[in-house]
């Protein structure tokens, strides 16, 4: 069983704790507090509150939850082993941060990133290239089955393109979302795609085709949104395009070789091998592909006054793992040129690491059952039924902080309720995956959006409104459900 597969399997059995002691309200106590908290830090510290703040705030909001968790009779023990159950299961996630942070590096030192946005500032001009980030994206995720693989690769080299093209950080960053998501959502490899029709008892690809009739749509809007703001972009910015050309050239040992070692990562992650080890052989090649092309710039780093063996040793060590900044006459590129290595990524696993312990503790409560259940409550009608899957899965990705949580704990809960009601699982698997899937990246905290802010260097509120795809997969579930568009009847209802 592949490492995608087991990481499914695992959500599938994933209990799900019912506190019957527990009401509605007290069960939304943390959820408002949090809230509240997280407003007032941010409302305090503005963009530097992800620095460490938010992650208190998200113990804070903790505590508040153990506090209820006490009061209804749940044991202390109970509520540390959900946070720890939590926190195992975001293992592989952290990890992949990490070897993220140490590609980064050696991509850079090596000249991979520069050359990337060196062709890509002559290929890509500011009218198409939003356009063209999400088209990128979008293939590239549904030959991996990962977002997150996508980001920490070409998303990262689109960033760069797009800031020396003068582009809005948050449109770059929402374009390669955009098209990340369609893609992880749509290719049969990705974990999430095999989860949600596992919960809702029915096929996968009978899963993909049923998504299309929203999927499509949505990223078509999408796309159509990309091209309209690549018309509006002002393109003053890239006026020296000439000169930033000249200045990457005079730094970097440029050339088309540098682009084996990104097709070799695509390849073996395209070939179903571990994430972990796809990127483990990127950050090697990288490193031994800087000794080769760019041996001034390692030796640089590494402190030395010519190329040996410590200094080689030690400069791509450096870049692995700590700050790395490259010099160049141009300041905007000095800038651009620069990376935090594995020691970069560990603010985002620290806030990973707080949501969980949040999370956990809700579940430990009985808090999200009991949420949930509530939701499923309200649903007296068909439209009703699906407004309440969204809004689970939202909420779920707000308190769970884990997208896979927002998938398990919905799908368990509202199989029932869409069998008895005669509508086949497809409804169910598909409204999970345009509702729980696709928003997790727009919460800050939530392991989705903490990665995807991290990786990219862009915050969540930079990019939200640009990530086009992701807010609006919901709105078009819900409008095809009002409109009864595309739901799939069961040949023979559960309850005749």
């Amino acid at each position: 069983m592949s490492e995608k597969k087991k990481k499914a399997k695992y959500r599938e059995d994933e209990k799900i704790i019912e506190n019957r002691e527990l009401n509605i309200w007290e069960a939304l106590i943390p959820v408002f507090a949090l809230v509240g908290m997280l407003a007032y830090n941010v409302y305090v510290f503005g963009d530097d509150a992800l620095s460490g703040s938010n992650q208190f705030i998200l113990l804070l909001g903790g505590a508040v939850a153990a506090i209820v968790g006490f009061f209804n009779k749940v044991s202390y023990k109970q509520m540390i082993s959900e946070v720890a159950e939590n926190v195992k299961s975001t293992t592989g996630a952290l990890l992949i941060l990490l070897m993220v942070g140490a590609l980064s590096g050696t991509w850079l030192v090596s000249g991979i990133i520069p050359a990337m946005i060196y062709y890509g500032l002559q290929i890509l001009n500011p009218t198409i290239f939003l356009a063209a980030c999400v088209i990128i994206c979008a293939i590239i995720s549904i030959a991996t089955g990962s977002s997150w693989t996508t980001s920490a690769t070409v998303g990262i080299a689109l960033i760069g393109i797009g800031e020396a093209l003068g582009i809005s950080l948050g449109m770059t960053a929402g374009a390669v979302l955009s098209g990340a998501y369609f893609g992880d959502k749509m290719s049969p490899l990705s974990d999430t795609t095999n989860l949600a029709p596992a919960m809702a008892g029915g096929d996968l690809f009978s899963h993909i085709r049923y998504m299309t009739w929203t999927t499509i749509p949505t990223i078509s809007i999408t796309f159509l949104v990309f091209i309209i703001l690549g018309f509006t972009i002002d393109s003053s910015g890239v006026t020296d395009t000439d000169a930033i050309l000249k200045n990457i050239a005079s730094t970097f040992n440029i050339n088309g070789w540098l682009f084996i070692v990104p097709l070799v990562v695509i390849f073996l992650i395209v070939k179903k091998a571990p994430p972990l080890l796809a990127l483990l052989i990127g950050t090697l090649l990288g490193g031994v592909f800087a000794l080769i092309f760019q041996p001034e710039i390692v030796t640089s780093i590494g402190g030395g006054t010519s190329l040996n063996f410590e200094s080689g040793y030690k400069g791509i060590l450096n870049a692995i793992t700590v700050d790395t900044n490259i010099a160049t006459d141009d300041p905007a590129l000095s800038k651009l040129f620069s990376s935090g290595g594995m020691s970069g990524m560990l603010g985002t696993i620290w806030l990973i690491v707080c949501a969980m312990v949040f999370g956990g503790i809700m579940d430990g409560i009985g808090a999200l059952e009991r949420i949930t259940k509530s939701l499923l409550s309200m649903a007296k009608t068909t439209f009703g039924l699906f407004a309440s899957t969204v809004g689970s899965c939202l909420a779920l990705n707000v308190t769970a902080s884990d997208q896979y949580l927002a998938l398990v704990v919905p799908g368990k809960m509202f199989a029932k309720a869409y069998k008895e009601r005669g509508l086949a699982p497809e409804n169910l698997s598909r409204t999970l995956e345009d509702s729980g899937t696709v928003t997790s990246v727009l919460i800050p905290w939530n392991t989705c959006g903490a990665y995807h802010s991290g990786v990219l260097g862009v915050g969540v509120a930079e990019y939200f409104f640009y990530a086009i795809f992701n807010w609006l997969s919901p709105f078009m579930t819900l409008l095809f459900a009002a409109f009864r568009i595309k739901i799939k009847q069961l040949a023979t209802p559960a309850n005749a």
